[in-house]
């Protein structure tokens, strides 16, 4: 009898967005609340082993260059190969491309066009997304969403059609 090893574990590393916006009343401006990252995966019982670390609670409009290098930092020193970035979508592009230098990881961006806690959210989807493009990918940094997968450096917003599209 064999022993198969173990599954390398994904470090899921939360920066914020609408993923993990919350609304509190019609009237109200959003605010980034705490992740429900775990709770996604949990709800979707996610068996394959992973490591969340809420790093950052900014929309992504309000990231600095110097979260963007604390975002890189953090991927590069981390001990897992295969990483999952839950981000805004507005400057999600941007983020990607502080990270092409980082070698050796498979890097995914996600994100949602409507937080995880509406009952309408394609944020769960995503997150799915990524968790199996980061195992199926070559090295490098990806973007999944609304059911595609692009090379971060490859791709754009389209703002008003509310769709990433490729370069």
């Amino acid at each position: 009898m064999t022993s198969s090893a173990p599954l390398p574990a994904i470090l899921v590393v939360t920066t914020g967005g609408t993923i993990d916006k919350q609304y509190f009343d019609a009237l109200s401006e959003y605010q980034i609340v705490e992740s429900v990252i775990g709770e996604l995966l949990e709800t979707a019982r996610v068996a394959h082993p992973f490591r969340i670390l809420e790093l950052l609670r900014k929309d992504s409009l309000e990231l600095t260059d110097e979260d963007r290098a604390l975002i890189a930092a953090t991927i590069a020193d981390a001990p897992e190969t295969l990483v999952v970035i839950t981000h805004g979508t507005d400057t999600m592009t941007q983020t990607a491309a502080a990270l092409a230098h980082i070698e050796g990881k498979t890097v995914v961006l996600c994100g949602a066009l409507a937080p995880a806690r509406f009952a309408r959210s394609d944020a769960a989807f995503n997150l799915g997304m990524a968790f199996a493009t980061c195992q199926a990918a070559r090295p490098g940094v990806w973007i999944t969403m609304s059911g595609s997968v692009f090379d971060g450096l490859k791709v754009r917003k389209d703002r008003e059609a509310g769709k990433f599209l490729p370069l």
